[in-house]
């Protein structure tokens, strides 16, 4: 029988964390050998090993890039399965955005969006429209943190919410963002919503769309998610390059012409992540 999961909320403001075991804690920096779960260890090694690669490996692989024995690492990657984290697609194995709930609380604890969140204030204050910045959930974008500018017409969009990838500016480059080997699944699969008479459905028109954001490193999205609304967004990535999520600028068509976008709000979206970025060394 398989193991029915919990549902995961869309997103949260705040931090799950687990109460420690007091009754542990003298043993903490000093651990016995034979406390040592070696299967657990080598469960790990294989997380690490897609990681480190960024694609889809085959059983084989798996087993050389960890040095698992074909069988143990069969074992490891079908309980991964089993427990959600990873699919199988004929002889290829993949990991699930589930594995992001694994590290979700450390790095929240770590502050990246608290570290975020005043770049992201002072650029709504700097452009006065409103800022949101985004991660991505398989084919959707959640939206973690972000600065409402009020103006008598506002874009204003709550942490939580969460939108297609495939037609908001955050959704498209963190899509382009994805392993070059990741595209051909995620084209296939990805369900082209039409929300507007704007937005892009066809699949070779899209993938042309998203090889442009990659290139370039930004996306412009008008009016393909809701007539009359434009957003312009840009990667946020660590110092070391990993990526962390998008943050994204939002304005009302009345007020702004695509081209002003670009040469208005662009430059100063691109310093604000590229501040993001050095504020988040260490």
């Amino acid at each position: 029988m398989t193991k029915k999961k919990p549902e995961k909320p869309i997103a949260s403001a705040g931090l799950m964390t687990a109460e420690p075991d007091r009754a542990d804690d003298s043993e903490a920096s000093g651990m016995n050998p034979r406390d040592y779960v070696s299967s657990l260890g080598r469960g790990l090694e294989v997380l690490r090993a897609f990681n480190r690669t960024g694609r889809k490996m085959t059983l084989s692989q798996v087993a050389a890039e960890t040095g698992h024995t074909r069988a143990g690492a069969r074992r490891i990657l079908l309980t991964l399965v089993h427990e959600g984290y990873a699919v199988a697609d004929g002889k290829l194995f993949d990991l699930t955005p589930l594995v992001l709930e694994l590290g979700h609380s450390v790095l929240s604890s770590k502050g990246v969006w608290d570290v975020a969140k005043p770049f992201i204030d002072h650029l709504s204050e700097d452009v006065r429209e409103s800022v949101s910045a985004a991660v991505l959930d398989n084919h959707d974008v959640v939206y973690v943190s972000g600065a409402q500018y009020h103006r008598v017409i506002s874009v204003g969009i709550s942490v939580g919410s969460r939108f297609p990838a495939h037609c908001t500016a955050n959704g498209r480059v963190l899509l382009a963002a994805q392993p070059k080997e990741n595209w051909p699944a995620m084209l296939r699969d990805i369900e082209l919503t039409k929300l507007t008479e704007k937005t892009v459905v066809d699949r070779a028109e899209f993938k042309k769309v998203l090889e442009q954001v990659r290139d370039q490193g930004w996306s412009m999205v008008d009016q393909e998610l809701e007539i009359g609304l434009m957003s312009i967004s840009a990667p946020v990535r660590t110092h070391s390059g990993a990526l962390v999520g998008a943050i994204n600028v939002g304005v009302p068509t009345l007020r702004m012409t695509p081209d002003e976008m670009v040469a208005e709000v662009l430059p100063k979206l691109q310093a604000t992540v590229s501040n993001i970025s050095r504020a988040l060394i260490g």
